[in-house]
């Protein structure tokens, strides 16, 4: 069970959580009872806080980083419109197979016929892989996991778009965090910005690795 700790922000009608790696966000048709948002409601009744919380955006089971949850369905919706309008922005750290030449680039292959659009910059080349911050201009379903496996440097720990036997660097999960996100408060109009450290498991592999 994880603490009141992944919870970095809370006011009358918002929270910012820190998502573990490995958890859902919300039950899947299979009925799953353990996720995220159960997790987040636990920690708040035994706070002494009856208000049910509602997931405004959604992360993979394997992704870990922010989320940003609403404290009614109203607001959920009324974020969930900026989501919509592209005013919420969001910066992921990936790490992805080989070596990326280029410093920054943008990756605007479409994902089922629909527009998609992928902004990254290198922030390190380490020793059979690179460490990448990817920004999404839009918010189509495993984008980044999508957008980099069609550049050839598929997330380390991919399952789903690439093969585990391809990968020199074996990791637990997909190598993706969400470590930045910016958004005005649907209320006060206060311009929020949070950030969160890089999740254990992927500064372990920094450490573990030499360049």
């Amino acid at each position: 069970m994880f603490d009141d700790k992944i919870i970095l922000y809370e006011d009358e009608s918002l929270l910012i959580i820190n998502k573990p790696s490995g958890i859902l966000t919300v039950p899947t048709p299979k009925k799953e009872n353990y996720t995220l948002t159960s997790v987040v409601n636990t920690i708040l009744r035994k706070k002494g806080i009856q208000t049910e919380v509602f997931p405004c955006h959604r992360l993979d089971r394997e992704t870990s980083g922010l989320i940003i949850y609403a404290k009614s369905r109203a607001i959920q919706e009324i974020v969930m419109e900026q989501f919509k309008n592209g005013k919420v922005k969001k910066k992921y750290i990936a790490f992805v197979q080989g070596l990326v030449k280029q410093p920054s680039g943008v990756i605007s292959f479409p994902i089922e016929n629909k527009k998609a659009i992928t902004k990254y910059k290198l922030l390190q080349r380490r020793k059979g892989y690179s460490i990448i911050e990817a920004e999404p201009e839009t918010g189509r379903t495993n984008q980044i996991r999508i957008h980099f496996k069609m550049i050839g440097h598929p997330i380390l720990g991919e399952r789903k778009f690439a093969f585990g036997k391809d990968f020199n660097i074996k990791f637990r999960r997909v190598a993706l965090h969400a470590g930045e996100i910016k958004f005005s408060h649907h209320a006060t109009g206060k311009s929020l910005s949070f950030s969160c450290r890089l999740a254990d498991d992927m500064n372990k592999l920094i450490g573990s690795l030499n360049y």
